[in-house]
């Protein structure tokens, strides 16, 4: 038996509809949405009484897709602080290319993200920055120069 790709990363989210036009403007598209509950959901993710919302964005070219969803039973919690620093265990960001690093970084300010640092350039080949977007989550966005 081999892998047969990467079906998709899955963020936990505060408020969906944010989150949903968050990532809409970095230019994915809504490929569904669904209320994910009932015995199949509680057992599968090992909770009891799950109810949540999901949505399921995909990148332009088909390939890449992210799960957003939303719990409202039993209620999303964190772990540790609600903004953590690049550096904590676990996933460590989302990163995407990008045509525009400053028109992207502009657009997705009015959703509420803030650089981390701020916009690098990696010798005449990247420019690459990390931001903060919805419920803390980071993304690094890269810009091929060369």
């Amino acid at each position: 038996m081999t892998l047969q790709r990467m079906d998709n990363i899955g963020i936990v989210v505060e408020d969906l509809d944010a989150a949903v036009a968050f990532f809409t403007e970095l230019g994915m598209e809504v490929d569904g949405k669904a209320r994910i509950e009932g015995h199949f959901a509680d057992q599968a993710i090992g909770l009891d009484g799950v109810r949540s919302d999901i949505a399921m964005m995909r990148t332009p070219d088909g390939h890449g897709k992210l799960e957003l969803a939303q719990y409202h039973h039993p209620a999303a919690i964190g772990d540790g602080p609600h903004d953590p620093p690049p550096n904590t265990l676990g996933l460590h960001r989302v990163m995407f290319a990008v045509d525009d690093i400053d028109d992207t970084i502009a657009r997705l300010r009015r959703h509420g993200a803030e650089l981390i640092g701020e916009v690098a350039q990696y010798k005449d080949v990247y420019r690459l920055c990390y931001l903060r977007g919805p419920s803390g989550i980071i993304l690094a966005l890269a810009e091929q120069i060369g």
